[in-house]
């Protein structure tokens, strides 16, 4: 009988690579406890994040905005708007444009700016670049179909910052209330991102804007960020969050997490699922068990019912990526392959470790970002994980030691 974690609902089922102290909680429970020793709430954790607004405050006196804040139209970046305004600084919303906004998305960006009187400064790449981007990644056989919108994102909040001067950015992620993922779930880094469009693509890449290794030191060494999340410090009710975003702003819920954009959608509800088996809805779902905010049981039923999807979605996507029938298909049952199988910066990360334990030490990169990239991780890459509701159609679990990312870098 497979083991499962006393704290949360990871187990030897749905996560490969889990090991377990004496006290049945496994690895990635036990990196969550370290972390919320190292980052306390209530008053304590008020007091810290006070502290750290101050400083922002005079980092940004004599300047138009005091912080950078990524928004996308979701629950968190939406609060992180609130909250930046509550502790008297000045934001200045960004946004990525991968082109896939969803109606609901736009709008809620919309309803947040004007009543909190914030600015938004939004890139939008080429439309078509980017779906030939999506394309070369679905055709690559990896998981990290989504790797070009987190990534994209970082370089749009660093470009930002260096247009308006500014040196602080608001990162909308808890660990407590979004968890920690497996490394083989989704890796990214700029060298991985060019390799698979230089090999699947076929039009040039020249408005994504891409995190190239030396524009990565730039913003964390020389002319250095710091990358802040304020959610660590405080008792982040979710569910309370989202009913006064609605009641103050008429911010309206788009039905799940990461669903405010239609390619995420389509990532979360359709390809990693019935490509991959992986059901992203565990990490939430774990991580608010965890904090109280939801009960085993209630997790466990939504986690048996298979992930919906809106075929309109999956239609879109075809469309759009230009695949006919049998290249889609042939898209989700290929022989799978890892980030490991194309040129990447993952031993560079890990040979130059110190530098980036200094930067996480000083909140220009997260622990997150330290703990994936910067350490070894000997892949056993696919184990057989058949889904019988999901005929013909691969559903394999990737292998991790331990490692741990958060969504984003």
């Amino acid at each position: 009988m497979a083991r499962e974690c006393n704290r949360c609902l990871y187990s030897e089922d749905n996560v490969t690579g889990i090991s377990f102290d004496a006290r049945g909680v496994c690895n990635y429970c036990q990196t969550i406890e370290l972390m919320e020793a190292e980052y306390p709430t209530g008053g304590e954790g008020r007091r810290r994040l006070e502290a750290v607004a101050k400083e922002i405050r005079e980092a940004g006196r004599g300047k138009r905005y005091d912080v950078a804040v990524g928004v996308s139209g979701g629950c968190d970046s939406s609060y992180m708007l609130v909250l930046a305004k509550e502790l008297g600084l000045r934001p200045l919303a960004v946004h990525f444009d991968n082109t896939w906004n969803s109606t609901t998305a736009v709008e809620n960006i919309q309803n947040m700016l004007r009543p909190l009187d914030v600015d938004l400064d939004t890139y939008v790449v080429d439309n078509e670049e980017m779906d030939d981007i999506f394309r070369s990644f679905f055709l690559a056989g990896t998981p990290d179909l989504e790797a070009p919108t987190d990534l994209g994102l970082a370089v749009v909040l660093n470009l930002a910052c260096e247009k308006y001067g500014i040196r602080h950015i608001f990162e909308g992620h808890s660990f407590r209330t979004e968890g920690i993922c497996p490394i083989g779930w989704l890796y990214m880094d700029a060298r991985y991102i060019a390799s698979v469009h230089r090999q699947f693509g076929r039009r040039p890449m020249k408005t994504y804007p891409n995190m190239w290794m030396k524009d990565f030191l730039r913003w964390t060494v020389t002319q250095p960020l710091k990358k802040i999340r304020a959610l660590y410090w405080l008792d982040y009710q979710k569910e309370a969050t989202k009913k006064m975003l609605t009641e103050e702003y008429g911010w309206t819920w788009y039905g799940g997490h990461h669903l405010e954009n239609r390619f995420t959608n389509f990532f979360h509800t359709y390809f990693w699922p019935r490509r991959w088996g992986i059901d992203g809805r565990l990490l939430g779902h774990c991580a608010l068990v965890r904090a109280g905010q939801m009960s085993r049981e209630q997790a466990k039923a939504e986690l048996a019912r298979p992930v919906p999807y809106d075929p309109e979605i999956v239609e879109l996507v075809k469309k759009r990526l230009n695949l006919t029938e049998e290249e889609f298909e042939r898209g989700m049952t290929q022989p799978p392959k890892t980030y490991r199988d194309f040129p990447n910066y993952k031993r560079t990360f890990e040979l130059t470790r110190p530098l980036w334990w200094a930067l996480y030490k000083g909140h220009r990169v997260p622990k997150s970002f330290y703990m994936k990239y910067c350490f070894p991780h000997h892949d056993k890459p696919f184990t057989g994980h058949h889904q019988p509701h999901l005929r013909g159609e691969a559903a394999i679990h990737l292998e991790s030691r331990g490692a741990l990312a958060s969504s984003s870098q």
